[in-house]
């Protein structure tokens, strides 16, 4: 019986060296896997992605030469280069004027519309090619939103200016969906008709 006893006070040898070995293993997959966690998402190490180019029209301050202006043919004997004036905004504003008039009946009415618009932004010349470029989808909801217009509204100040800042969310509405980006500040009614 004394046999016995003695073997089983000893304490078995190996046991330990095999929870350490574990232990170490186990911290040098964790550690392994955050530091894998942390180069991926960019934290450290830069990241294998290259950031993302902001390439929305950046605004135009005055004096400041714009990249995407449209191209125009200077004449011999035309006026002096333009000015930009000290006051108002810091932005310069470029404006696109559509090449035909709108003409669309009035909501719940006999009575027709026909306006000539134009559109100002202080953004640098994409948003005016854009808007050439895509005139003839621009023109549609246009024509939407004359339709939509009560008769109420083309006959007083505030009904116009509520018709110039729907005129101007559907031109961005039509631009987002096309490029990615409206751009257009204002719309201007250079003639404004109801018959």
């Amino acid at each position: 019986m004394s046999d016995k006893s003695e073997k089983a006070s000893k304490p078995k040898k190996g046991k330990g060296m095999l929870v350490k070995a574990v232990a170490g293993v186990v911290l040098v997959a964790a550690g392994g896997g955050g530091t894998f966690a942390l180069v991926q998402s960019g934290v450290i190490g830069g990241g294998h992605a290259e950031p993302k180019e902001d390439n929305t029209p950046k605004l135009v301050r005055k004096g400041e030469e714009d990249p995407f202006a449209p191209k125009t043919e200077a004449k011999e004997g035309e006026g002096p280069a333009e000015v930009e004036g000290d006051g108002g905004s810091e932005y310069r504003t470029s404006y696109f004027s559509f090449t035909e008039d709108f003409t669309s009946n009035l909501k719940n009415s006999s009575a027709l519309v026909q306006i000539s618009l134009a559109c100002s932004t202080r953004r640098d010349g994409r948003v005016l090619m854009w808007l050439k470029k895509h005139e003839l989808a621009i023109r549609s909801e246009v024509l939407v939103v004359l339709a939509d217009t009560p008769e109420e509204d083309a006959f007083t100040p505030e009904g116009k200016q509520r018709l110039e800042k729907r005129l101007t969310a559907a031109i961005n509405k039509v631009l987002t969906e096309t490029e990615g980006f409206g751009g257009v500040d204002a719309v201007y009614f250079k003639s404004f008709l109801v018959q």
